[in-house]
């Protein structure tokens, strides 16, 4: 099956974001991983804390930046997948945050316009971490 235009453009800065992340130092431990509970873009190393990373890719900010598009609900889901992989790994004792890489590539450029929110946000729940 064919990828839709919206697809590429959200695995090309999917891959951006990997390149980002390795020039600031973190160590990239999974992509794209999936479990019951959601979905999380990368999962990378910055010295002792694991880093969960949300990756939104745009061409324009006509709708808002791609930031903007991390939503309540899909922190949440991103804070329970986080968990989830925590407990799997057996890291529950570890330091983490979740990030937010926010790419905007407008389709006359060659490189995007990367912004990085680190600790980004908090798990909305009590005992969603921790």
């Amino acid at each position: 099956m064919a990828e839709s235009q919206s697809g590429k453009l959200g695995s090309l800065g999917e891959k951006a974001a990997v390149q980002f992340l390795r020039s600031k130092g973190l160590k990239i431990l999974d992509t794209r991983h999936r479990n019951s509970f959601g979905e999380i873009d990368v999962i990378a190393e910055d010295g002792d804390t694991t880093v969960f990373v949300e990756v939104k890719t745009r061409s324009s900010d006509q709708a808002g930046l791609p930031f903007e598009a991390v939503d309540r609900k899909r922190q949440n889901r991103m804070a329970r997948a986080a968990l989830a992989w925590l407990k799997q790994n057996r890291r529950l004792e570890c330091r983490c945050r979740l990030d937010v890489i926010s790419i905007l590539w407008p389709k006359d450029q060659q490189q995007p316009q990367i912004t990085h929110y680190p600790a980004a946000f908090e798990p909305n729940s009590r005992g969603q971490m921790y």
